[in-house]
């Protein structure tokens, strides 16, 4: 049998003060293919299993300076060996005596004198055990961290999910809520208000002549100007934060329309916060030399407010919204109108 043979089979640390019987245990756990090691006291033994702990001990009790039980109490005691096995071997043969073996943290007892076959039998068994616990607790560990890669993986799929949906949800150009997210936001808020009976106002804004903006001064300068307006947007309704809900949402609702739903805003609010919003656009003074209304960038709004209740939907409100920003074209642009024939 070879040294790695051996090894495998399991390194064992015999503790007894009488040499005799250290030699036949010896040559008896040798022959049966285990490496063993054999120490005369308490304190080499401690000082045996710390430096290299084995598989199994065998432990005599009656041993001068220090028994074997408080042996056995300073193995339990230490992280590295606690977990070693302990058979005692004894000729002390009183069930007290067995019972302070158990308690003191021994796994079996051998009574002397001992029988070879009893031995083997006992030492094998208590190897098996060991064994098998240690691939128990591999395999937990293993599952344990299977467990957390598996928490890992899925924690980065659902911010991966959360970042698509959330991508999904905005305007490329304009880094604002697009069509897609207007229409289910306007839709939760409206079935929100309708059980609590709380107004929902909708502002959609137009940049005035913006095909000849973009035929006057290019594509490029065009998405500047719609990045520009729609942060504009969003500061005026930033600004209003102590008197509006929260909730507010700034949308591009279509190429050069932009729409704001403002939930728990009443139509005289709304109406103010349209006017704010083309103000704010004229203090930008973007230059637009083919503008009809003004040299530079603005804006016509509709504005309209609702009440929600199961006789109507989200769409009469956008209906609504849109008649008014069409009449504010109509009537020269640069302005705001609110619906007035809405509930």
């Amino acid at each position: 049998m070879n040294q790695a043979e051996i090894s495998k089979k399991g390194d064992i640390l015999i503790v007894d003060d009488t040499p005799n019987n250290l030699r036949l245990l010896s040559t008896l756990l040798q022959r049966q293919g285990y490496e063993v090691r054999s120490v005369l006291n308490g304190l080499m033994a401690l000082k045996a299993a710390h430096s290299a702990p084995p598989d199994l001990i065998l432990l005599d009790i009656s041993m001068p300076e220090m028994n074997g039980y408080e042996v056995c109490q300073h193995l339990k005691a230490s992280k590295l060996t606690r977990e070693i096995p302990v058979i005692f071997i004894s000729a002390y043969n009183e069930a007290m005596d067995k019972v302070k073996a158990f308690e003191v943290g021994g796994v079996d007892y051998i009574a002397k004198p001992f029988q070879w076959a009893e031995v083997l039998a006992r030492v094998e068994n208590q190897l098996k055990i060991c064994s098998l616990q240690k691939q128990l607790q591999a395999q937990n560990e293993q599952l344990q961290q299977e467990i957390k890669e598996r928490r890992r993986a899925e924690a980065a799929l659902q911010t991966a999910n959360l970042k698509l949906r959330g991508l999904a949800n905005l305007d490329g150009l304009t880094g604002t809520a697009n069509r897609r997210r207007f229409d289910e936001y306007l839709r939760i808020q409206w079935q929100h208000l309708q059980q609590d009976q709380w107004p929902l106002s909708l502002i959609l804004s137009d940049v005035d002549y913006f095909k000849r903006y973009n035929d006057t001064y290019g594509h490029l300068a065009g998405d500047h100007c719609l990045r520009t307006v729609v942060q504009k947007l969003e500061q005026v309704l930033k600004e209003q934060e102590e008197v509006i809900c929260r909730s507010s949402l700034i949308a591009r609702y279509g190429g050069e329309e932009f729409a704001a739903i403002l939930p728990k805003v009443d139509c005289t609010l709304a109406w103010k916060i349209a006017q704010e919003i083309r103000q704010a656009v004229h203090s930008l003074q973007i230059p637009h030399s083919q503008s009809e209304v003004q040299p530079y960038v603005t804006v016509s709004l509709g504005v309209s407010t609702v009440i929600p209740h199961p006789g109507l939907n989200p769409n009469d409100l956008i209906a609504w919204t849109d008649q008014a920003l069409y009449e504010a074209k109509a009537r020269g642009r640069d302005q705001a109108i609110a619906h007035s024939d809405s509930p």
